[in-house]
């Protein structure tokens, strides 16, 4: 099976989440963000390695409070770059070439599935660039920003809304890496930049819980929506003890 080394760029200013704390280091019902995004990859048998971008300012803070993590993980920490594109170049050239596939995840994104990522893979596998999606269900007005009033409808057929992670080959994503300032700066992910580079790339659904943690309301839902996972695992446990189905 064809591995793919995955990237998980944490380097962002969080700036419109607000407060001291990054996001990706905020503690989610227990683990930080960044940690829950990375396990949904690095205990995989086809994840070469997780290569984690940190702002190099953050480096020497991240050491002192994760550095165990990352010591037993399959995982290695990079420096990023100003921006995001310069970020997950700098942990593009880390991936050996013998890796055939490449998956770039948000490290605020800690919702995802196993059955996602699976899907994802299976479907760049098959296709060469997949990316989870989910079609945009409410009615998305074009607003003036200097009015705030409305100038227009927008029809929502055929619109879906990009999600993580999203896996290219590894030829692909560096072909359009090479090719990035011909492209064009304006471009603003990684799918959408393989595309211009002329590949096509394949949607697999995605989930509405599978969201990115921009805003602190999104981290409360996420904290909730963690709680909720957790109460109906325990619920699906068998009892033990006396009058329980495992009895001893």
């Amino acid at each position: 099976m064809s591995r793919v080394a995955v990237i998980v760029p944490a380097a962002g200013r969080s700036s419109r989440f607000g407060g001291i704390e990054k996001k990706p280091f905020l503690g989610l019902d227990g683990r930080p963000v960044w940690q829950r995004a990375c396990e949904l990859f690095w205990t995989r048998d086809d994840v070469s390695k997780v290569y984690l971008v940190i702002a190099p300012d953050d480096r020497a803070d991240f050491r002192s409070r994760f550095g165990g993590v990352i010591a037993f993980a399959n995982a290695e920490v990079v420096d990023g770059g100003a921006e995001r594109f310069e970020s997950v170049a700098n942990a593009l050239a880390r991936v050996p070439e013998s890796v055939e596939f490449v998956a770039v995840h948000d490290a605020v994104r800690p919702l995802g599935t196993e059955r996602l990522v699976s899907a994802v893979f299976a479907a760049a596998r098959e296709h060469g660039a997949a990316m989870p999606a989910v079609p945009v269900a409410d009615t998305l007005k074009r607003v003036d920003p200097a009015t705030s009033r409305i100038t227009g409808t927008v029809p929502r057929a055929g619109l879906w809304q990009a999600q993580t992670p999203q896996v290219f080959r590894r030829d692909w994503l560096a072909e359009a890496y090479a090719r990035r300032a011909e492209l064009g700066p304006a471009i603003t992910d990684d799918a959408q930049l393989v595309e211009a580079a002329g590949h096509p790339v394949t949607v697999v659904p995605g989930s509405p819980t599978n969201f990115k943690i921009t805003t602190k309301d999104d981290f409360e839902l996420a904290e909730l929506i963690l709680k909720a996972r957790s109460a109906a695992k325990a619920a699906e446990r068998p009892a033990v003890g006396f009058g329980g189905e495992a009895e001893w």
